[in-house]
């Protein structure tokens, strides 16, 4: 989700509430302008990582849009991140809801805040460039990640972290052949319209599927248009198997909102076919319930990659804090579970934790339910 991108799970036509309550379930926090902020430095182990200099620092996290709960998580892992570190003593977090106007706001009142560094996820894409260089420009280490926002590392900002989300594609297509055994036809769905994780994962499939002129996709092509949005999902879904009777596979790179939307197979008289995704408990534990009356819902994920926020805290806070910058900034796309090879898991329901849950996050359990407020 992730879209990301985005990730990533960008709703720009949600109207989303702020994520404060997720943020501080993860420590103790009070309100502060736009966001919240909480005392961080808990590292308590008296260790601390090398990416953890001993300059005193605030950091923040500018989200261009925190209403899901891949969001919610992603929030918490960078929390988590930060508090590693015990020269973050302050730790602040603006949600953008899906708003340019807000998230480019957002980023100047950090600036105006007087923050020593910010991780930025930059859901308007080049939209808040301008902001971006402006902060860097005025001395704050600026990181925008999975989102490429244009401009360039080191003139624009500090560092990019970026995956390939067209590995992502690649894998997901390398799996769609095998289950359908090279012939069948595909629906890809997809975030708001050109966000480019998206785009980068249709690539991908399109690499893999050009040696197998008997895959094909269906519906609008990059991808239908969901915006990461469970209701627009099956809404989508929902029009796909009115006009398509024969579907043999789903791609998603929200699988969360994918699961919401089985309902629409049962509706209209249709078994649920081969889906490649990213992790979602509640998809896991729905292909568990309902393999047995659906013998052809195969089910791929990849690491939905909550934690490639930590990355990113990472680089802001060694830049700022004087600590040791890690090697790289490209995070790895990684395969989850695989209902078919088993590997490098089986597909996995952890019912101890809520459906909205994401099993490849980082974080403990009892840390998942405090961010999904469970």
């Amino acid at each position: 989700m992730r879209l990301g991108s985005n990730v990533r799970k960008s709703a720009a036509v949600l109207a989303a509430v702020g994520m404060v309550s997720a943020v501080a379930a993860c420590g103790s926090g009070s309100d502060s302008g736009s966001g919240s902020s909480a005392t961080a430095g808990g590292a308590g182990s008296g260790s601390k990582p090398s990416w953890c200099g001993d300059k005193e620092i605030t950091l923040a996290l500018a989200d261009g849009f925190g209403d899901n709960n891949w969001r919610r998580i992603t929030a918490a892992e960078a929390r988590d991140e930060a508090n590693k570190c015990p020269s973050v003593k302050k730790f602040v977090y603006t949600d953008g809801q899906g708003n340019t106007q807000k998230a480019i706001s957002d980023i100047r009142g950090l600036v105006a805040q007087g923050v020593n560094a910010m991780v930025v996820f930059p859901d308007a894409g080049k939209a808040v460039l301008p902001a971006l260089r402006q902060a860097h420009q005025a001395g704050v280490v600026t990181v925008p990640y999975r989102v490429f926002p244009g401009g360039k590392a080191g003139q624009d900002y500090d560092y990019y972290i970026s995956t390939d989300f067209s590995k992502a594609g690649e894998l997901w297509g390398k799996w769609i052949v095998k289950a359908l055994k090279g012939k069948g036809l595909i629906a890809n769905l997809g975030g708001p319209p050109a966000n480019s994780q998206s785009l980068a994962e249709y690539e991908g499939m399109k690499r893999i599927f050009a040696k197998y002129p008997g895959i094909k996709f269906v519906g609008q092509t990059p991808y239908n248009v969901t915006n990461w949005d469970p209701a627009q999902t099956q809404k989508v879904v929902t029009a796909l198997l009115a006009k398509y009777p024969k579907i043999d596979a789903f791609t998603t790179d929200f699988g969360a909102a994918l699961a919401s939307s089985f309902g629409a197979f049962a509706q209209a008289g249709r078994k649920i076919p081969a889906v490649a995704t990213e992790d979602s408990n509640q998809l896991s534990c729905d292909w568990m319930e309902k393999r047995k009356s659906n013998p052809d819902f195969q089910l791929f994920t990849v690491d939905s990659q909550n934690w490639m926020v930590r990355t990113a805290i990472q680089f802001a806070v060694a830049k700022a804090s004087g600590g040791q910058v890690p090697a790289s900034t490209e995070v790895p796309q990684k395969p989850f579970e695989d209902s078919i090879g088993k590997q490098p898991h089986p597909v996995t329901c952890d019912k101890s934790l809520p459906g909205d849950a994401f099993l490849s996050s980082h974080l403990s359990k009892s840390q998942i339910k405090a961010a999904l407020g469970s």
